[in-house]
């Protein structure tokens, strides 16, 4: 066996081992108040910091003005509770009709 297909079972199995922990440990583990507000925190500015550099970033250079504008968009459809494909299709129209229009 080479080195690179074990290193692949041993991440496997590693995975495998953190999808089981949650159904095995789902009562018996209980995390104080503050820490799954920690947690519940840290998940959302990560979400964000992912959404932000999706939104603005292009490669290592920043991705022009429509693609922010188009995401704006869609987090607005998307928190006025609009549907899912709503948000797509008014998120990927506004980005498509501002590049059409030259913004870059």
């Amino acid at each position: 066996m080479n080195a690179q297909l074990a290193a692949v079972l041993v991440l496997a199995a590693g995975t495998y081992a953190f999808r089981l922990a949650g159904p095995l440990l789902h009562g018996r583990v209980r995390l104080p108040d503050r820490v799954q507000e920690l947690l519940t925190s840290g998940a959302t500015v990560l979400l964000v910091a992912l959404l932000a550099t999706g939104a603005l970033m292009a490669g290592h250079e920043f991705a022009g003005w429509a693609r922010p504008a188009g995401v704006l968009v869609g987090g607005v459809l998307a928190w006025r509770r609009a549907p899912f494909a709503l948000v797509v299709v008014g998120a990927a129209a506004v980005t498509g009709l501002l590049r059409l229009a030259g913004v870059p």
